[in-house]
């Protein structure tokens, strides 16, 4: 699923009982607890099942992965005792399991909780909108209590990053029907924190688990309150009543100045970009396509809708990245632009906008209502693509709006993962994947990168995978299914009390994982 980072406007309702029953923070001169924290994230998850898609990518916080990753992106054993060991054809991962180990509610993890987990997720019955990053694996298999083994279909290099994926109590969730029953709300785990409710639109309540296998945690109440509205959780911060907040980089740097407060920036594969239906007459033809690609002055949006929190984008892997292909960078050039339309005979009219055989050079534009940065992006975007004789209309809705009109309606979308370039590009480029929910949502369909895309996700060899997804950026550059605009810089504010809060490089949504709570099991109390 592409795009489901939203903020949306908050409702002044719930803003008053927003964080209810958490007193030691609602009053901005009583000093808060040590052991407790009130973070503040803009969009709250759908379910807190992982056998539907919660914490697929790692750090949850009621659940823990066979692995997870450190502070620097890279995988360390964690329901497992150490990394798995591969076969020399690729197909075999086995895992030897951490003894020991009990789910909140006392009772044992062991391997049969794995491959429930596993096998449930690959149910078509289940409703894991995700299911397709699994589609490598032919069978999982417990043997014993302490090892797993898993048999892929074919060698799929980054098999090891898709097992952060948190493992789900087949004694509690396996009775239940998956995609209705308690657990998706009321959810059991072997993490290091017990939810103890959860009001839908306010917050996310959480304890420290007392038996949980890395240790009881220093910070015991953890509350997520779910502040949709920029600006309600800026004001809300400074009050008092939170401890830290996700912000956009213009009310971010409002608290610089605050010595009680450290703004702490999280590099991030983050990106939004335009969706060009290839099944819409002006989207679908490629000349269109690559003059939109000139037509966007993405240094500008940088510096001007980000506050320069972040980078220009020419594709899903930042220019940072060592996967970043040199030399597909596309410049600002809207004279190109204006050349490559007239050669493909789209012409200008009385009005500045183009036509070809009686075709007006003009789509629709959707953005999810209330997101501000999708909105800017979408604005900015219709203002270049006008500059280049094109008629961008841009329209607000809801996804359940732009779902059904993706076929032939641009969407201002976004994604990212830092983990490995299959995990964006298989399902963003794959043309076997178009039309399928979020994926593919551009309907793209470019044989070279269809190849290349399998070539990446198959091969062992690092410098073979590269040369794979080099070809995939050349492709994108010379065949633009979308038009990428920015990566994203994920800024938050978070109260100084505490030892231990950083950042990661973090995807494309951010919320109960990410941000510099991603380890707040792990912090402790700043000594005074």
């Amino acid at each position: 699923m592409t795009a489901r980072t939203v903020r949306g406007a908050a409702g002044a309702a719930f803003t008053a009982a927003l964080i209810a029953g958490v007193t030691a923070c609602s009053n901005p001169s009583a000093p808060a607890p040590a052991d407790t924290a009130v973070v503040a994230i803009a969009t709250e998850p759908e379910t807190l099942s992982p056998l539907l898609g919660y914490g697929k990518d790692g750090n949850s916080k009621v659940f823990d992965g066979l692995l997870a990753h450190d502070a620097d992106m890279k995988l360390r054993p964690a329901l497992a005792e150490a990394l798995p060991q591969v076969s020399a054809d690729g197909r075999t991962y086995t895992y030897s399991l951490r003894r020991g180990v009990k789910f909140s509610d006392g009772e044992p993890f062991s391997a049969e909780d794995v491959e429930f987990t596993y096998r449930t997720i690959l149910d078509p019955k289940t409703n894991n909108p995700s299911r397709t990053e699994l589609d490598a694996i032919e069978s999982v298999a417990a043997q014993g209590a302490d090892r797993v083994v898993f048999t892929l279909k074919y060698p799929y290099a980054p098999f090891a990053e898709r097992t952060v994926l948190p493992i789900a109590p087949e004694h509690v969730a396996g009775p239940q029907d998956v995609n209705s029953g308690e657990f998706t709300t009321r959810p059991v785990g072997t993490g290091p924190y017990v939810l103890t409710g959860w009001s839908r639109g306010e917050k996310l309540s959480f304890k420290a688990n007392p038996g949980y296998w890395g240790g009881e945690p220093a910070v015991k109440k953890l509350t997520m309150a779910v502040v949709k509205d920029d600006d309600v959780r800026a004001t809300r911060l400074r009050s008092g009543e939170l401890d830290g907040a996700v912000l956009p980089p213009n009310l971010a740097r409002g608290f610089e100045k605050d010595r009680t407060r450290r703004i702490h920036t999280a590099r991030s594969f983050d990106y939004r970009n335009v969706t060009l239906p290839t099944h819409h007459p002006v989207t679908g033809d490629v000349a269109v396509r690559r003059a939109l690609d000139l037509a966007v002055d993405r240094r500008a949006m940088v510096d001007t809708l980000l506050d320069g929190a972040g980078k220009a984008a020419y594709g899903p892997v930042p220019t940072d990245s060592p996967w970043f292909a040199p030399g597909t960078e596309r410049p600002y050039d809207p004279g190109r632009a204006g050349r490559i339309l007239d050669e493909a005979g789209w012409k200008t009219g009385e009005d500045g906008i183009r036509a070809k055989d009686g075709v007006r050079a003009s789509f629709p534009l959707w953005y999810t209502s209330g997101d501000k940065i999708r909105q800017d992006h979408a604005l900015a975007f219709a203002s270049d693509a006008k500059k280049a004789g094109i008629e961008v209309r841009t329209e607000a809705g809801t996804w359940e709006v732009i779902e059904p009109r993706m076929k032939t309606a641009a969407v201002l979308a976004g994604g990212g993962s830092p983990a490995d370039p299959d995990f964006d590009q298989y399902q963003l480029l794959t043309s076997s994947l178009a039309g399928d929910g979020f994926n593919n949502m551009a309907r793209y369909d470019n044989p070279a990168v269809d190849r290349a895309v399998a070539d990446g996700r198959t091969g062992g060899d690092p410098a073979a995978r590269k040369a794979a997804y080099d070809t995939v950026q050349r492709e994108l550059a010379r065949d633009p299914g979308y038009v990428f605009l920015t990566h994203i810089d994920h800024l938050y504010v978070l109260g100084d009390r505490w030892e231990g809060p950083s950042t990661q490089v973090e995807p494309h949504d951010h919320g109960l994982g990410s941000g510099p709570w991603w380890n707040v099991e792990t912090w402790k109390p700043k000594q005074k």
